[in-house]
């Protein structure tokens, strides 16, 4: 499923039952049957008690009263009692099989329904492009494709079947009583009207509260993941009671909201159960004086009573069927809400030229109203190292995300290029497999470090993964660790040191080989050997890739090719280290300043 075109809530859900429907379908039918034997028991009773003990005309349907003769008829039956008894056991075992299958069916198809949903959600945020995660509040995006999920699952499997067999339970009670008498029916089925109004009157009300609900517990997960995510900082600066003032001013709204809930659903479960109360009250008051003045018989009253008493679970149960439906109509709606979102093109289009230069038009970006880059021309050359300097904001990392297309360049807001073709002409499985990036703060599984070198690529081949660790200078502290390449990391790599996990993410880069490289500031951690051996590695042990650093430090960018400054969005100066230091411009500033706080470190 993707973005390209909305669907309204229904269609999205009909998406997710294909190969479900058949399991759905069937649990219905067989639903019905239950049902229609269950009503048919009351029938054989009101017989038995009318017309064998009693000598009343038979009211059966014409098909039961052909089964009756070919049984002997009525005296028949009067003389064997215990046929009128197995004919009510027949009719309960049936119900009650036909009922286990209709359940057994809706749980296969609910669990198809819901593994559907579930790889379609994940699928479809995984094509989403960057700027919608980083608009997104993760633990809000963890809330809808699990909670919400799992509501959508516990209303299709549990009570969806009950609002059909409600439906068809109220149907066949409403045909077989007119059937029986009218009058009666007209009583007993006056009540329904009055069902129908007050859940729709607090059905809005309902809707509106479990919203509210859903949208406190995306909140409070929001907190949880946030806390969970940054836990070394919460240590370092001792903010625990704050975290935990925060987590409970969230989690005091999320009850707060619930309670609220609560009152209004216990005041609809009320209603429904007075309802329910005087409808068989009015039954068994109205029937018991017909009975008396011999306008209905003890057995026609004694059918109604079952009738009345089976419509009366399903209808108590309504409110829970709502409170259910509404909670379930708000998941499936922010659900959707992801859904409606476009997906990133990932078309087949032109290749990219491997051995191309790279180009940028005057290039200008904004994130909403704040402009970052302004008017940006330069060329990095094939197979180079190119070097990018900048302050905090100058926008270094923004030329990084918009070469591999993370943000895509507005029209009219200049281009980019490699090997003359415009990079928005290229595909974006194309583009991205062939440019690697080390992060800036990079990011590791809770695998085996093995694993996390080789994930890029593989290759499953030990001799390569040691190669691109040697190449990134962490080989030598894998192998001290205890269990060496099989060290299983931490999440996110906590239990590796900063320099260790950045020299894990340049090796696990390194191992695609891909023809164009980006170091976004991810040397940074690493001591000035460490990086030494690096660089020297980038600048002749990468043979044919174009090679990007991006740093605020001149030592990692004084062997590139080019340099390029960054001011304020704009290019300030481009040339190699030499060319560079022989201006009175900002580069040749950053570097005395810098070699003076290195000779100062050094005393």
């Amino acid at each position: 499923m993707n973005g390209e075109k909305k669907q309204s809530v229904f269609g999205m859900l009909m998406g997710f039952t294909r190969g479900s429907r058949i399991f759905f379908l069937t649990a219905v039918v067989t639903a019905g049957i239950s049902i229609l034997f269950n009503f048919l028991l009351p029938r054989v009773v009101g017989f038995t008690v009318d017309s064998v003990i009693g000598t009343e005309p038979s009211s059966l349907p014409g098909f039961l009263d052909g089964i009756i003769s070919a049984l002997g008829g009525r005296d028949g039956l009067r003389q064997n009692l215990i046929i009128c008894a197995l004919g009510v056991i027949f009719c309960a075992v049936v119900s009650g099989l036909f009922n286990f299958f209709s359940r057994l069916l809706t749980a296969k198809g609910t669990e198809n329904f819901t593994r559907r949903m579930r790889d379609s959600l994940f699928a479809h945020v995984q094509r989403l492009p960057f700027s919608w995660h980083t608009e997104t509040l993760t633990g809000d995006i963890i809330q809808r494709c699990t909670s919400d999920v799992e509501t959508a699952r516990r209303f299709v499997s549990q009570q969806l079947i009950e609002v059909v067999r409600t439906v068809i339970l109220l149907i066949l009670a409403l045909v077989m009583m007119f059937s029986i008498n009218v009058e009666l029916a007209i009583i007993s089925g006056a009540f329904i009207p009055v069902i129908i109004l007050y859940t729709m009157f607090f059905n809005k009300k309902i809707t509106d509260r479990f919203l509210e609900c859903d949208e406190a517990e995306g909140r409070l997960m929001v907190r949880v993941q946030e806390n969970l995510t940054g836990v070394r900082v919460v240590r370092a600066f001792g903010r625990e009671r704050y975290e935990l003032d925060t987590f409970d001013g969230k989690n005091e709204e999320y009850t707060g909201k619930w309670l609220k809930l609560g009152t209004v659903m216990s005041v609809y479960w009320g209603v429904g159960d007075i309802v329910s109360a005087s409808q068989l009250l009015t039954v068994v008051t109205v029937g018991a004086y017909m009975a008396a003045t011999g306008k209905v018989t003890l057995g026609t009253l004694l059918i109604f009573i079952s009738y009345v008493q089976t419509m009366g679970g399903p209808v108590r149960q309504m409110g829970r069927v709502l409170s259910e439906m509404s909670k379930t109509g708000v998941a499936f709606k922010r659900i959707k809400e992801i859904f409606d979102n476009r997906e990133e093109d990932m078309s087949e289009k032109e290749s990219l030229k491997k051995d191309g230069d790279i180009v940028f038009e005057n290039v200008s970006f904004s994130y909403g109203d704040t402009e970052v880059l302004k008017d940006v021309s330069f060329t990095i050359k094939s197979g180079t190292v190119f070097g990018i300097l900048g302050e905090t904001g100058s926008g270094k990392s923004t030329l990084i995300h918009l070469l591999n297309r993370l943000y895509d360049l507005p029209e009219g807001c200049g281009r980019i290029t490699i090997g003359g073709t415009d990079i928005r002409d290229i595909g974006l499985q194309e583009l991205r497999s062939n440019i690697g990036i080390v992060l800036q703060e990079p990011f590791l599984f809770s695998k085996t470090i093995f694993e996390n070198i080789d994930i890029a690529a593989g290759t499953e081949d030990m001799e390569k993964v040691v190669e691109s660790a040697k190449n990134a200078a962490v080989h030598d502290d894998i192998v001290s660790f205890p269990d060496g390449y099989d060290t299983v990391v931490g999440e996110r790599g906590v239990t590796l040191s900063g320099g260790q996990k950045q020299r894990i993410a340049i090796a696990r880069t390194l191992m695609k080989k891909c023809p164009i490289v980006i170091f976004d500031d991810s040397m940074s951690n690493l001591d000035m050997e460490t990086d030494v051996k690096i660089r020297r590695f980038l600048k002749n042990g990468i043979q044919g890739a174009t090679v990007i650093i991006v740093s605020h430090r001149i030592s990692t960018l004084m062997d590139a090719d080019k340099i390029l400054v960054l001011e304020d969005g704009q290019v300030a100066e481009l040339g190699s280290h030499e060319e560079l230091l022989k201006e009175d411009g900002i580069y040749r500033r950053v570097y005395d300043l810098q070699s003076i706080q290195a000779r100062e470190g050094d005393k």
